[in-house]
């Protein structure tokens, strides 16, 4: 198994940006590919940006392409989310989830990630 912590999530003004960080720690986390999730109020999750094993792919939303980073640190057990030029659409608790595997394939459906941070609260506000 594998336990995720997220930090970095804050209060910015629309143009602003963030750095939102994800932790693992239990098994090696260069066994998983790990996503981003955000949740807003009455909203259901939605996949943000996602990395696979070891770093080689990765994939947006439509919506946070080029504005959003996704890269990881392996030897660190580390996974970061920058988030540039943020809106206020872009306001929810945002989420860590990681998927058993070391292929290249990423995926968008939440119940694919069998291990979840707690999430950290992002608040855009213009």
């Amino acid at each position: 198994q594998v336990q995720l912590v997220e930090s970095g999530g804050g209060s910015v003004q629309a143009g602003g940006s963030l750095r939102l960080s994800c932790s693992g720690s239990g098994r090696p986390f260069s066994d998983y590919a790990v996503a981003w999730f955000h949740q807003a109020p009455g909203k259901d999750r939605e996949f943000v940006a996602g990395i696979s094993y070891n770093g080689a792919n990765t994939d947006y939303r439509g919506s946070v392409k080029g504005r959003f980073t996704i890269t990881r640190d392996n030897s660190k057990s580390m996974v970061y989310l920058q988030m540039n030029s943020l809106k206020p659409e872009d306001t929810a608790v945002y989420y860590c989830a990681a998927r058993y595997g070391v292929g290249g394939y990423l995926t968008g459906v939440p119940y694919d990630y069998g291990y979840w941070g707690q999430g950290t609260q992002v608040t855009v506000s213009s």
